[in-house]
């Protein structure tokens, strides 16, 4: 596995940590449709969570949650979209963002709840 896949997986494993101890259900964890992947669906206080999660060594770049950009908010309501279909879910949906970063060995993370709506077509 490349360097750059083991740090997302390992950065989804510290996101989902985290949900857990919030009192989160973790449903799924990289679910695919179409090639395209969400990272963690959860459910919490009756609405459906689909939590994107960016992970990126220092801050060095632009924030990771910063590449949650047009193009990856429409791919993930559409993946969200069949998955809640597929699953005949009747609950409110809401959309989180997650970012972790490895700091001279520690995790920080910062949750953005309700991070972006789905697009109106």
């Amino acid at each position: 596995m490349a360097e750059h896949n083991a740090l997302g997986k390992t950065g989804e494993m510290v996101a989902e940590a985290y949900l857990i101890e919030k009192g989160y259900t973790i449903r799924e964890r990289n679910w695919y449709s179409a090639h395209k992947e969400l990272d963690i669906i959860a459910e919490h206080e009756g609405w459906i969570i689909v939590v994107e999660v960016k992970t990126r060594t220092g801050y060095t770049w632009e924030p990771p949650e910063d590449a949650v950009n047009k193009i990856k908010i429409d791919r993930i309501v559409k993946s969200a979209n069949h998955y809640i279909c597929l699953h005949q879910i009747d609950a409110p949906v809401r959309f989180d963002v997650i970012s972790v970063v490895s700091e001279n060995g520690h995790w920080i993370l910062e949750h953005f709840e309700d991070a972006f709506l789905a697009p109106y077509k």
